[in-house]
């Protein structure tokens, strides 16, 4: 089940969300530029290795800036065509709404705050990994879960695989952002590690959450403030 696009109008332009994608497309773009021993280079020296963080030391090579920032500098990082791709179509897809709803600079400090947790809890499933993670799949999981907490009678249309049938189905967000969150959940449970295939399951768990509390309390705040 693939999310092609929403059906959730937005008043205004997703500035922030666009350059979000932009900077990660760029990233990526100049990383393979740089060779395949230069990208190798370029993500174990930006990306988030767990072990330089709970140690406060550098585990494969020296890293050109404080190692405190690799837990910001991974959320702009993609290991592949396929990462990025995946990413920034649930990034662009509902993204937009959330700006929308939370304005600019709000939501570009959310979007950072919730990849901050993210990639918190991939550091305490795995404190002496050596293993480089990248990606924004943490950030963008909170996404996800802030548009769940705001919109979760959205129409989302899905491309289905219902082999030997391939079809675009309606759905709303509360069914096709539930599934998603359940097989994090699922995964997580059948890989105690949280890495298992590459996959930080952690780093996603808590990211949605994170935008899912944060969203849920803001509804709450508002719908109190209307009432008084």
């Amino acid at each position: 089940m693939i999310p092609l696009r929403d059906e959730n109008r937005t008043r205004t332009l997703p500035v922030v969300t666009a350059a979000i994608l932009a900077g990660n497309v760029g990233l990526f773009v100049y990383a393979l530029l740089l060779g395949p021993l230069g990208f190798d280079a370029f993500t174990q020296q930006f990306g988030l290795i767990p072990f330089e963080i709970t140690h406060f030391s550098d585990a494969i090579s020296p890293t050109p800036i404080p190692l405190y920032l690799t837990l910001v500098t991974t959320m702009f990082l993609h290991g592949g065509w396929m990462h990025l791709g995946g990413n920034m179509l649930y990034l662009w897809i509902f993204g937009n709404n959330i700006e929308d709803t939370l304005g600019h600079v709000r939501f570009l400090l959310s979007y950072l705050a919730w990849g901050l947790v993210a990639t918190l809890a991939y550091v305490e499933s795995a404190p002496d990994s050596t293993s480089p993670l990248v990606g924004a799949s943490g950030a963008i999981a909170g996404v996800l879960g802030a548009y769940l907490a705001a919109f979760p009678g959205a129409r989302i249309q899905v491309l289905v695989f219902l082999i030997p049938f391939i079809k675009v189905v309606r759905m709303p967000a509360l069914i096709v952002l539930g599934i998603w969150f359940l097989i994090q959940l699922f995964s997580a449970w059948m890989d105690p590690g949280g890495t298992g295939g590459g996959v930080a399951w952690y780093a996603h768990i808590f990211g949605f959450l994170a935008g899912y509390v944060q969203m849920r309390r803001r509804r709450q705040r508002l719908k109190r403030a209307y009432t008084v």
